[in-house]
C-alpha cells in the first residue's frame, strides 16, 4: 500500500483569509444553535471551489439518540442525492466549529473531501469535556487520519480559538 506523506498545513489565527474566515465563522454558529437544541456544541458548513455552500449542519445525537449524528457527518449525509461528483468534492472544504473525530475524520476521508478547515482543537476540547468515562474521545488527531489517506486531505486549524470555544463554555457536565 502506498500511502501519502500528505504535508499539514498550520496557519495562525489571523492567516486565515476572508472566505475561509466567513465560513468557519458560520460552523461556529451552528455550534451554538446545536446547544440550544440541547446537543453537543459542534457545527459543520461544507463549501463548494466556487463558493457555494452545499451543505450545513449542527449536531444532533441528543435529540436524534444517534450516537453517529455528529455535525459533520450531517452535513455529509445532506448531500446525500444531490448528485455532487467526488471530483466536486475533493474541492470543497468542511468548515468545523471543533476538530473532527476520528469518525468524522474516516467519514471526510470516504466522502472525498479534499480540505477541512476547523476551530478549537481536540487537546482543548478535552479540557471543557473533563474526565467523565461518558465525555471522552478517542485521542487520535484527525490528521492521523487524514495523514493515511491516499489521497491528500489539507487540514486548517486550530483557528478562532476564542470564537470556536464560546459554545463549549458551560456545556459540558462536569
Amino acid at each position: 500500500m502506498n500511502f501519502n506523506n500528505n504535508t499539514q498545513t498550520y496557519p495562525a489565527e489571523n492567516e486565515l483569509d476572508e472566505r475561509d474566515g466567513r465560513y468557519l465563522r458560520k460552523a461556529i454558529v451552528w455550534s451554538h444553535a446545536a446547544r440550544r437544541r440541547g446537543n453537543r456544541p459542534f457545527g459543520s458548513v461544507i463549501v463548494s471551489a466556487s463558493g457555494e455552500v452545499l451543505a450545513e449542519a449542527g449536531n444532533s445525537n441528543t435529540e436524534t439518540g444517534d450516537c453517529t449524528a455528529h455535525a459533520e457527518v450531517n452535513a455529509l449525509r445532506a448531500l446525500a442525492g444531490r448528485n455532487i461528483s467526488r471530483e466536486e468534492l475533493a474541492g470543497a472544504t468542511l468548515y468545523a466549529s471543533g476538530e473532527p473525530c476520528v469518525m468524522c475524520a474516516g467519514a471526510i476521508f470516504w466522502s472525498n473531501i479534499g480540505r477541512v478547515v476547523f476551530g478549537i482543537d481536540a487537546e482543548r476540547l478535552r479540557v471543557f469535556r473533563g474526565e467523565r468515562q461518558d465525555q471522552r474521545d478517542a485521542e487520535l488527531s484527525c490528521r492521523d487520519v487524514f495523514r493515511a489517506s491516499p489521497h491528500r486531505i489539507e487540514c486548517i486549524g486550530p483557528a478562532l480559538i476564542d470564537e470556536a470555544s464560546a459554545a463549549h463554555d458551560g456545556a459540558w457536565k462536569a
